[in-house]
């Protein structure tokens, strides 16, 4: 059956194949879990199926080496684009940790059971909030849709890597840290007033255990403003789904140059 296909036909779809498992297998949705993967597979194969006939001409017969080194460069770029959603994240982890160190439940910890990394509580629940609101407005669908513009932008059978996609990355760190900054901005600000609080108490009332009663009321007030600025977490995940779109149109275009 082989025989039937145009030669170079299975070198391509091999090229495709390894840009979608880097991609699948890396990105925080569609490859982290712990229950069986095979629908990674089969979601592998359908998305490789679906673009090897449109993304690509046949190769011809390359040679084992360059063949070699065409898979390594396909799956670099599957594992970048999937970096883009890991980055997106990574806004709502640095949001986390920040609150959660005002709160002092950074000694509260849990291993996550998708990565092994212990994750502290608040950041746990940012998270999961974060991947609901990315699936309600279809970001996996922008991911995949980054996918097939990808080979536009980087050809199949292509070995150069466009040198701006370090700075790209590198800008990309930088705006992480101040989205993350501005999303933990209300909970954080009501924190800081909190601890100023607790300090003119310590001085007015020296008898005051500062310990306990600063760690109760601190965790308490730090709650309490979780859920009173809880309405402008929705602006702001809508922000960060925008942020991450426009980092996969940057990344895109690094990748062609």
């Amino acid at each position: 059956m082989l025989e039937l296909l145009p030669p170079g036909t299975v070198e391509v779809f091999g090229l495709v194949l390894a840009r979608t498992s880097a991609l699948v297998a890396s990105a925080p949705i569609l490859g982290t879990g712990t229950g069986f993967a095979g629908y990674k597979l089969v979601l592998i194969l359908g998305i490789s199926a679906a673009l090897a006939p449109i993304v690509a001409e046949p190769l011809g017969d390359p040679t084992p080496i360059a063949y070699g080194l065409m898979l390594l460069h396909e799956v670099l770029i599957g594992l970048f684009l999937a970096f883009l959603l890991q980055l997106t994240l990574l806004v709502v982890r640095v949001a986390g940790q920040l609150i959660g160190q005002e709160m002092g439940f950074m000694i509260a910890r849990q291993v996550d059971p998708a990565t092994g990394i212990e994750t502290p509580l608040i950041t746990s629940v940012y998270e999961t909030l974060f991947v609901l609101a990315l699936l309600s407005l279809n970001g996996h669908h922008v991911l995949l849709r980054s996918l097939g513009d990808s080979f536009a932008h980087a050809p199949i059978g292509e070995l150069a890597i466009a040198p701006s996609v370090a700075g790209t990355v590198q800008s990309m760190f930088g705006d992480m840290f101040r989205a993350g900054i501005v999303f933990a901005a209300p909970v954080l600000v009501f924190s800081m007033l909190v601890s100023i609080l607790i300090g003119l108490l310590a001085r007015v009332v020296t008898q005051l255990n500062v310990l306990e009663v600063g760690f109760t009321l601190r965790v308490g007030m730090a709650l309490g403003a979780m859920c009173l600025f809880a309405p402008l977490l929705e602006p702001s995940l809508e922000s960060l789904q925008h942020d991450f779109a426009t980092w996969l149109d940057r990344g895109l275009q690094a990748l062609g140059g």
